[in-house]
């Protein structure tokens, strides 16, 4: 039992260091991708949204087949996807990279949708600790491929740094195989998946849930995006920009660890949602007032960092606490990801719109604190409201 447990534990973690890294490792090797394999300037940012895309396309699909043919059976085949993307973008070639991440896209939403209902699956009384090392490993290992991507680049190559991070995923993949002939296979569910999401979608508390998981995702991704661009733009170096960068990603660590914890009981959700909302409306009401100022920027760069920190931790608390069951966390969290992620992936280009709309960051960072405090408003509300039943 122990050794199963061990290695359930261990494919839940590497799994969960699959989840950003294949797309947070892209943006600071794009000048090699450019220059060493012809990536056209214009498909650049298609390397981010195509697997946002594919998680909102793929998640409900994705929690649709873990209730009917298992969890932990999806996840296998979803890794598998995962690897071989991994390794098709080695291939020096802009259409083996594009192919390549299309595939990760796919692989990572399987992971997306299905580890909070895994962790619920397995290890029902230690919910609260594998949520946290689960979402820690996750953010943990993404700010460690943006920061060491460039430089293997230069230690080695391209195709080797590929293969390198690739490796993380091929590992995923092999100590699953391992996993998915230990664990037992699923009862037939009670009720039909049919009828399972007919009253999960007619649950207000599924669109409260969806709201609050879209609106943080696109807050995140728009600001991973954009913040050094607004903060060159303030008078900043390119390099003290991208070091505020790194401070609100690292920020994030340390409350995506804590946040489970804390949220354990209802209180703690509220004081959760008041980190996210606040962290969030603050960092970037604030952030228009002091341009220029370094030691007021590196501290609303902390603060938003620990409200998307806790943001996704938090998520998935609400998948977990406010469902029946672990078919019905799955089911939750693949609704809620498919129109996130499609808010996810509009997110940084309407941000881009907007800025060359307007040739000012002053609309989209008010527009960003607005949704701030929806966060923290939504959070309380899904906080006081009864589970799905």
């Amino acid at each position: 039992m122990k050794k199963k447990n061990f290695l359930i534990g261990t494919g839940i973690l590497l799994i969960a260091a699959n989840l950003r890294l294949p797309i947070t490792m892209i943006p600071p090797i794009l000048p090699w991708l450019h220059s060493e394999i012809g990536l056209a300037s214009s498909m650049s940012g298609w390397l981010t949204t195509i697997p946002l895309i594919m998680f909102a396309l793929l998640s409900p699909i994705i929690a649709h087949l873990g209730i009917k043919k298992g969890n932990a059976k999806v996840l296998f085949f979803t890794l598998l996807i995962l690897a071989i993307g991994g390794y098709l973008r080695v291939i020096p070639s802009s259409f083996f990279l594009l192919l390549g991440t299309i595939l990760i896209g796919i692989g990572i939403s399987g992971g997306n949708v299905l580890l909070p209902a895994v962790i619920q699956e397995y290890f029902p009384t230690k919910a609260t600790l594998f949520t946290s090392l689960y979402t820690f490993t996750m953010g943990s290992v993404a700010s460690l491929g943006t920061g060491l991507a460039a430089p293997l680049v230069k230690k080695v190559n391209l195709p080797a740094t590929l293969a390198i991070f690739s490796l993380v995923g091929l590992g995923g993949f092999l100590v699953w195989a391992i996993v998915v002939r230990i664990v037992p296979k699923p009862h037939h569910a009670q009720v039909t998946t049919q009828n399972q999401a007919t009253s999960i979608s007619h649950h207000q508390l599924t669109w409260l849930i969806t709201f609050f998981f879209g609106t943080q995702s696109l807050l995140y991704y728009s600001m991973m995006t954009w913040l050094p661009s607004f903060w060159t733009s303030t008078g900043f170096s390119v390099t003290t920009a991208g070091l505020l960068a790194t401070i609100f990603q690292l920020c994030g660590m340390p409350m995506s660890l804590l946040t489970p914890t804390i949220a354990r009981k209802k209180v703690g959700m509220i004081i959760a949602s008041s980190i996210v909302g606040g962290g969030f409306a603050v960092g970037a009401g604030l952030l228009l007032l002091f341009p220029g100022n370094f030691t007021v920027n590196a501290i609303l760069a902390v603060i938003l960092g620990i409200g998307s920190g806790s943001a996704f931790s938090l998520c998935v608390v609400f998948f977990q606490k406010k469902s029946a069951n672990f078919h019905q966390t799955a089911q939750l969290s693949g609704t809620a990801q498919s129109f996130g992620y499609l808010l996810a992936a509009i997110g940084p280009a309407l941000s881009g719109y907007l800025q060359g709309l307007f040739h000012s960051w002053t609309p989209i960072f008010i527009a960003y604190t607005i949704l701030g405090v929806l966060l923290l408003i939504s959070g309380i509300i899904i906080t006081n409201k009864k589970p799905l039943s």
